[in-house]
């Protein structure tokens, strides 16, 4: 066994079902399913029912998380064009706001200039603002960040002219950053076209060509490897109307740690993709006496029967993989070891 020692890693985007959906996921299972991919930080969405767009519900949500996370649990304010005024008082309760330009679920589209507008005159200016953004909107986001002078963070880029189009404007020096999912790294169409319904998320996945763009990208352009773990149960994605979205944080780390087996990034480019970059950008606290350790001769198919999530099933069930996560340390306590959760439900913290 060779054991590599890695910082605690950080999931920008996750989607956690709390408030709602907790037949899906929850704040115990989901951060669960994180430590076992050796993930100890994560953000969460706020496309949840309800949305988390008021005091009220965000408050309510902070509550349940402080008494079942077990790692720490940083939340996203939603954008509502209905509520938008009220927008600047999120912000005391979360570590970013989001913005939907594309297809969502829920009342968090926003399709108007004059709530952008909004969003970026009251939003405070050390919180970061992140978008759903696909194909053109990229550029109304890249000329957002511009015109106001202020970060923006692309989420889940999957498309070879998106990609393109970021790199020109960091070449401008504009203030923008992106992620890229390890689902649009590995799977394509043709994937889609295999696994059905459980290959279905939004983005959906792309041509060879566009995987192909953003490996070429991995180092000059992509700033973080985020999950957009968005678990859906079998039955519903099983039914005539299935949801968009996969599980994604306990098979982050191991395929990416494929990709250094196979010469595609170094070992110090995972760590700034997945621990480094997405801390700084998002300016979350630093955690002291927290590592994970990986056995990275471990060779191994990734399973449905080993999953933590709720959901119990991965898109990548079957495929061949380096590295598995042995032990995990959070400021100092063991909160996993060898396939088992050892926190106990309300010991992570959250983020604000």
């Amino acid at each position: 066994m060779s054991n590599l020692m890695l910082p605690g890693l950080v999931d920008v985007h996750t989607h956690l079902r709390v408030p709602g959906g907790e037949h899906k996921e929850d704040f115990t299972t989901g951060t669960a399913a994180a430590l076992a991919g050796g993930i100890t930080t994560v953000l969460a969405m706020p496309n949840t029912t309800p949305p988390l767009t008021t005091p009220v519900v965000l408050e309510e949500t902070i509550q349940k998380a402080q008494h079942s996370i077990l790692c720490d649990v940083g939340l996203f304010a939603g954008a509502s064009p209905e509520q938008i005024e009220g927008v600047i008082e999120l912000s005391r309760y979360t570590v970013a706001l989001k913005i939907y330009l594309n297809d969502t679920f829920g009342p968090l589209r926003v399709e108007d200039l004059p709530t952008l507008n909004a969003c970026f005159r009251l939003w405070p200016r050390q919180k970061l603002i992140a978008m759903h953004a696909e194909g053109q909107s990229v550029a109304v986001g890249i000329g957002l960040a511009a015109a106001y002078q202020r970060p923006v963070h692309f989420c889940h880029i999957s498309r070879k002219e998106e990609i393109e189009l970021i790199a020109a404007a960091k070449a401008q020096r504009l203030p923008v950053t992106c992620e890229v999912t390890p689902h649009h790294l590995f799977l394509t169409e043709a994937d889609a076209d295999r696994l059905g319904p459980l290959g279905d998320m939004r983005p959906r996945l792309a041509t060879a060509k566009d995987v192909a763009a953003l490996w070429a990208h991995i180092h000059s352009t992509i700033d973080c490897i985020a999950t957009d773990h968005a678990p859906h149960t079998l039955e519903e994605k099983q039914s005539d109307g299935p949801p968009p979205g996969v599980a994604g944080l306990e098979t982050s780390l191991p395929l990416m740690l494929t990709a250094v087996k196979e010469n595609r990034l170094d070992l110090d480019q995972l760590v700034k993709l997945m621990a480094t970059n997405p801390r700084r950008i998002f300016k979350l606290p630093l955690q002291p006496d927290t590592h994970i350790e990986v056995d990275t001769e471990a060779e191994f198919s990734l399973s449905n029967d080993e999953l933590q999530t709720k959901c119990g099933w991965t898109p990548f069930a079957g495929m061949n993989v380096v590295g598995r996560v042995r032990r995990v340390v959070l400021r100092g306590v063991e909160v996993y070891k060898d396939g088992q959760i050892i926190a106990e439900p309300g010991s992570g913290q959250v983020l604000i």
